[in-house]
């Protein structure tokens, strides 16, 4: 039988701190050890935690996370009754580089999935059946994007090439869902499939930026069970002429067209945001894009400094007006670019990801998917300062682990 770390520990004669099994440490026993036998000396999960307990104290390179842990050894040893010495820098680099990514976020998200769902229901996790046996559909924006890791650039050898991940993200509750290495051969068109299969697309909204409206992809999300929203560029030429088109026609019969019209103004900046949509054009593009349902053109008129810039964006989704109106297109147009400002800008500024020098072949998509557990474990919290958090975390360690090793709450 395979002992978790807390039972190999209680065998050995000491008093292991108690680990709630919807905990997050719990959750990283599932990830696959794909270390040789000699290099499982620490439990993979073990080592995955004390990682993150650095991070969480606002270490951001990966030798900076070890000389935190070991100067606190005596101090961490006592709060989880760790009887055997703390491991070597080999040993943890060894084991970022022997497990998958995608398990570490996908295993976390889980667990905070669970939570967000338990309070929900009022601890009731049974109301969730009876909700989806009513045919009640919340539908929850998720955005796609990607990244490259900058600290992985310009490396010389074939096992350290450049790392860029492509990512799935809860716009709303800030949960890193999955992400996929884009390899040298391939490029986030082709990666995008990896991450477009019914169990993270169901039931949800797929944004992405204008590389990713492509006829395949449409048709993964819409025969997924999930809805896309995309804009339309220089990429889908056909597709921008004729919306471009579309909607120049002042002669149309615009009587079933939506508008909606949001002024924003601050610091000096005037910001106007306007939204046509209509579904006057899904009998023209439904051939080739699956699942169409509205199109939709947006203005955005920003005047600053006595300045007057207009853009404007054309778009397609598959979602339906009666789940969808001109507003809510609007929101979710905007509201996908929050994968920028509150993933991958948190990571870079807060976390140090892109100053992140850790080179060996697959820690670095590790790390990765470790700041953005830490993130979504922060909003999950309703934390709003993130660098103030880690201070916290640094000063007062006990408070981390039992966020990692109890039942996930607020």
């Amino acid at each position: 039988m395979n002992l978790s770390t807390w039972d190999q520990i209680g065998q050995v004669g000491q008093e292991a701190l108690a680990c709630d099994p919807a905990s997050l440490y719990h959750a990283l026993e599932r990830v696959k050890d794909r270390r040789g036998k000699k290099g499982t000396r620490y439990p993979l999960a073990f080592l995955l935690t004390l990682i993150l307990l650095g991070k969480m104290a606002g270490q951001t390179k990966i030798t900076r996370i070890i000389y935190w842990i070991n100067e606190r050894e005596n101090e961490l040893r006592k709060l989880l009754h760790w009887p055997k010495d703390f491991p070597s820098h080999w040993a943890y680099t060894n084991a970022l580089a022997h497990c998958d990514d995608q398990e570490v976020a996908q295993v976390i998200a889980q667990v905070i999935l669970k939570a967000r769902a338990v309070e929900h229901c009022d601890d009731e996790p049974s109301r969730l059946l009876a909700q989806k046996e009513q045919g009640e559909e919340n539908l929850i924006h998720t955005a796609m994007d990607g990244k490259t890791l900058r600290g992985t650039l310009k490396h010389e050898r074939d096992d350290q090439p450049p790392v860029h991940l492509l990512s799935l993200y809860e716009c709303e509750s800030g949960i890193l869902l999955g992400q996929v290495t884009v390899t040298k051969k391939e490029n986030e068109i082709t990666a995008a499939p990896t991450l477009l299969h019914p169990a993270l697309v169901k039931g949800r909204i797929i944004t992405a930026d204008a590389l990713h409206t492509q006829v395949k992809f449409c048709v993964l999300v819409h025969t997924s069970g999930g809805y896309y929203l995309l804009v339309a560029k220089e990429n889908q030429p056909g597709l921008l002429q004729d919306l471009a088109d579309f909607f120049a026609v002042k002669e149309l019969d615009q009587g079933e067209w939506q508008y909606y019209k949001e002024v924003n103004k601050g610091h000096g900046r005037l910001e106007v945001r306007e939204i046509w949509a209509s579904t006057q054009m899904n009998q023209w593009f439904e051939k080739k894009w699956a699942g169409i349902a509205q199109v939709f053109m947006i203005r955005r008129t920003i005047t600053e400094k006595g300045k007057t810039h207009i853009e404007t964006v054309y778009g397609i989704t598959s979602l339906p007006r009666k789940k969808a109106n001109a507003r809510r297109l609007l929101q979710l147009n905007r509201k996908h670019w929050s994968i920028e400002n509150r993933l991958h800008h948190r990571k870079d500024v807060t976390l140090g990801e892109d100053a992140s020098q850790i080179r060996r072949n697959g820690a670095p998509q590790v790390l990765a998917a470790l700041n953005g557990a830490i993130l979504a474990i922060i909003d999950f919290l309703g934390v709003t300062n993130v660098a103030k958090q880690l201070i916290h975390y640094c000063a007062h360690p006990k408070d981390a682990i039992l966020l990692l090793l109890g039942k996930l709450s607020r």
